[in-house]
């Protein structure tokens, strides 16, 4: 927090921003975590990688900064996600929201948590509406999420950063669904969201439909993230899946 309103970004390859809050934090998390978990991998997005975390099957998948952008312009939207995988599944997941002190933590079978201003309290959703409330992208709005978006009747659509805050608010109840159909997410990106909002009574997958794995050699989710509330999976998936695969061959979404 002593970068924000002062970093300046710098564009890495592939041209997403990066500040010295990015470098900041990830020094500290790795940092904490060699030393607390010597056995453990490391999959960081401002970290080299090593093939050596192919052999491992605990790895800590980390984003120190997820939502620069909206670091950058200073709306609050931005979190740290460090999450567990063991043998692929993600299995431990913490958010970390600096503006507004909030922290989001779960354990696969020991629930889900939202601690603010160091009061803690118990996280689990437990109904859904219809059509669904849509959290959506704030700077990556695409075409094939519009027409997903049309084709589920969504009307009531909340702009949102941080791919951690927007499962954050599903986990809390004030949103539905988040579908994010491009093959540009990171392991990095889902893995803490995705138990965060396991144990909170939602659902993650996805856009086929598939489970996430994580520890990959190559990093990236190829096929986006459904992410939903409570009941709303079985009333989304096959429309998700239908108009997923609609995408015309070659398309960006195919990259």
């Amino acid at each position: 927090m002593a970068h924000y309103g002062t970093a300046q970004a710098t564009a890495k390859s592939g041209g997403s921003p990066v500040t010295a809050a990015d470098h900041a934090a990830n020094a500290v998390i790795v940092e904490a975590l060699r030393e607390a978990y010597p056995a453990d991998a490391i999959l960081s997005e401002e970290s080299a990688d090593s093939t050596d975390r192919l052999r491992a099957s605990r790895v800590w998948i980390v984003d120190p900064l997820d939502g620069t952008k909206e670091f950058i312009a200073r709306n609050g939207e931005f979190s740290i996600m460090i999450g567990l995988a063991v043998n692929g599944e993600a299995v431990l997941g913490v958010v970390y929201m600096p503006d507004g002190d909030r922290l989001y933590a779960a354990a696969r079978g020991l629930g889900a948590t939202v601690e603010i201003e160091c009061e803690k309290q118990g996280l689990r959703t437990d109904k859904s509406h219809w059509p669904p409330r849509m959290v959506g992208s704030r700077s990556h709005a695409d075409e094939l999420t519009l027409r997903i978006r049309d084709a589920l009747g969504v009307t009531d659509v909340a702009p949102s950063g941080s791919v951690g805050v927007k499962c954050a608010l599903i986990a809390e109840g004030k949103r539905d669904l988040y579908v994010h159909p491009v093959p540009y997410l990171k392991e990095w990106d889902t893995c803490a969201p995705e138990v965060l909002l396991r144990e909170a009574g939602g659902e993650v997958v996805d856009c086929l439909g598939d489970p996430l794995r994580y520890n990959k050699a190559d990093p990236r989710q190829p096929n986006g993230i459904l992410a939903c509330g409570p009941g709303t999976l079985d009333r989304v998936k096959d429309t998700v899946r239908s108009v997923y695969e609609s995408r015309p061959s070659g398309s960006a979404a195919t990259a």
